[in-house]
């Protein structure tokens, strides 16, 4: 069977184990239905996710030109400190910036190679947990805007990292850490305006993924370099596809990127 496409970032299903999916306009490939399996991956071209011009893909997805104008990849996306949108002030288009960061966000902190500070807003919770391939994640503060939550996550930056060490993270190497002990030590270094918002849930969201076998060494695949792979598909985690050989394949970095994928 072959399916071809322009890849954007895996969508998922929580549940034991998640469930992946890719989507493409004329179908989608149930992911976990092809552990054990031998796929091919075919490089054909690039698509802009923004403009839909066959124009070399800049970051994100997108091509230079849609990556400087878009409000979709605005500096306030990767620093949640730099929105404005609470102060009535724009950085690229002031509607959209409102409906995105006029709305609640989750400052967490998650366990994927060693814990880790994140944001996200609230109705990508658990998705943002499952795309960085945390196996356990918990809430430290809920608030209503995305610059209270960069501020918070400024913060706790001086005590906890705020990246996944990726390759540990597909060895399945993490550090066997309490988080709710983690958790109960931050309200003192919270900025003094989101103490209100501190949660105190005792709950943990777990998160199972789909991997037959863990490699012990990883190397990337780069479409740009190698336009065709072949592997067996042992397991699929953060938005990783992982194969027998120990090759890595990030979904999220290639998006914008038009496949062929024959099984």
């Amino acid at each position: 069977m072959i399916y071809q496409g322009t890849l954007t970032k895996m969508q998922t299903e929580y549940g034991t184990p998640i469930q992946y999916y890719l989507v493409f306009d004329s179908g989608f490939l149930h992911l976990n239905q092809l552990l054990g399996k031998e796929l091919t991956i075919d490089f054909q071209g690039y698509q802009c996710l923004n403009c839909g011009k066959a124009k070399k893909i800049f970051r994100q997805g997108f091509c230079y030109d849609c990556f400087m104008s878009s409000p979709a990849v605005g500096d306030w996306i990767m620093k949640p400190e730099l929105s404005t949108a609470h102060l009535d002030i724009a950085d690229r288009d002031l509607d959209y910036e409102k409906r995105v960061q006029l709305q609640p966000h989750i400052v967490y902190l998650a366990l994927s190679s060693e814990v880790k500070v994140g944001v996200t807003r609230k109705t990508q919770v658990p998705t943002r947990w499952i795309d960085q391939g945390a196996v356990q994640a918990i809430p430290v503060v809920e608030v209503p805007n995305r610059y209270l939550a960069g501020i918070t996550e400024v913060a706790l930056k001086n005590h906890f990292a705020d990246k996944t060490n990726w390759q540990k993270m597909l060895k399945n190497e993490y550090l066997n850490t309490d988080l709710v002990a983690e958790r109960n030590k931050v309200f003192d270094w919270l900025p003094q305006e989101v103490k209100p918002y501190f949660s105190t849930t005792e709950k943990i969201i777990l998160l199972d993924f789909p991997v037959v076998h863990y490699p012990s060494k990883v190397s990337s695949l780069n479409l740009d370099k190698t336009p065709q792979f072949s592997g067996k598909l042992t397991g699929i985690k953060g938005q990783y596809l992982l194969f027998e050989d120990g090759t890595v394949f990030n979904v999220r970095t290639y998006e914008g990127y038009m496949v062929k994928i024959s099984l």
